[in-house]
């Protein structure tokens, strides 16, 4: 077994363990949680099954198996990379927009204070 599938075999046990863990004490949103288990699923099929790697990186011309798994995973990551920063765009959208309604009520709370005086 060479050392690449001994490495996607560890860090799809590892990833594996570390989400189950957060999905048990309800730290890992649901669309979070299948992101994560499904990058495990395609970790443990790459690493039992090489051969996947082998052809697809022959097919679109990388010098070896390594190089196009690499590549594939920087992909994965920049997908979610880019898809946590649309949630916190919005994240910060509401926040403002709650921020500036807070802001409205304590003004309007105050100036009823002052007339009520």
């Amino acid at each position: 077994m060479d050392s690449l599938r001994i490495v996607l075999l560890v860090a799809s046990i590892l990833t594996a363990f570390f989400v189950l863990r957060k999905i048990r004490k309800s730290q890992l949103a649901i669309d979070d949680a299948l992101y994560w288990v499904f990058f495990c699923g395609f970790l443990l099929l790459l690493g039992i099954f090489p051969g996947i790697s082998f052809f697809f990186s022959d097919l679109i011309g990388f010098m070896s198996p390594s190089n196009f798994i690499f590549v594939v995973f920087i992909f994965l990551l920049l997908i979610k990379m880019f898809s946590m920063s649309v949630k916190m765009s919005n994240m910060q959208a509401k926040l403002n927009s709650l921020i500036q309604k807070y802001a409205l009520d304590a003004h309007e709370e105050n100036e009823e204070k002052e007339k009520g005086e």
